[in-house]
């Protein structure tokens, strides 16, 4: 699909359903200033897609695509109060600079995006693996499954980390 013919399906589709898309988005978030930056960011996300499908059922693509940017809202959210908690229980003398803190939370948010990629069951032994520290054996006995499925379950998440890093956007 070419950019303008891209950009005319979205702007039909914004002037068509923003206001539908802003009332959905407030009752979801209970929020009218969040929801007006949802419907934006939905739209810009739209506009900035690499294939816009063509859509039979706009408000439910709307939808869909608004409900993975509130996942990531929260998600974000989650992990702010997360690590402001952390900073707290920290003295002051040693808590990082607020830059560093934005960088931080920019980075947990981009790890978080990326194993939010993976299936659950596979996430999991990932954690299980590279936070927790536990070895394949341990991990197979949690989830009742082989050592050789653990090992299997982490070269695919290798591989999605990989991917999701070292890809061509």
């Amino acid at each position: 699909m070419t950019t303008a013919l891209q950009s005319d399906l979205v702007t039909q589709l914004y002037r068509q359903h923003h206001g539908w898309l802003v009332g959905l988005l407030r009752r979801k978030l209970g929020n009218l200033d969040h929801a007006d930056d949802l419907a934006q960011d939905t739209f810009a996300r739209i506009l900035t897609a690499r294939d816009t499908p063509s859509l039979n059922e706009p408000r439910a693509y709307l939808t869909t695509v608004s409900s993975r940017l509130i996942a990531q809202y929260f998600r974000r959210l989650s992990l702010e109060r997360s690590y402001l908690d952390a900073l707290a229980s920290m003295p002051e003398d040693s808590a990082p600079s607020p830059e560093t803190r934005m960088l931080v939370l920019e980075a947990l948010t981009a790890v978080s995006r990326v194993l939010d990629g993976l299936s659950p069951r596979v996430r999991d032994i990932f954690l299980l693996s590279q936070l927790d520290g536990l070895p394949y054996a341990e991990i197979a006995a949690r989830h009742g499954m082989t050592v050789n499925a653990v090992q299997k379950s982490m070269i695919r998440a290798y591989q999605h980390c990989y991917a999701a890093v070292y890809a061509a956007p």
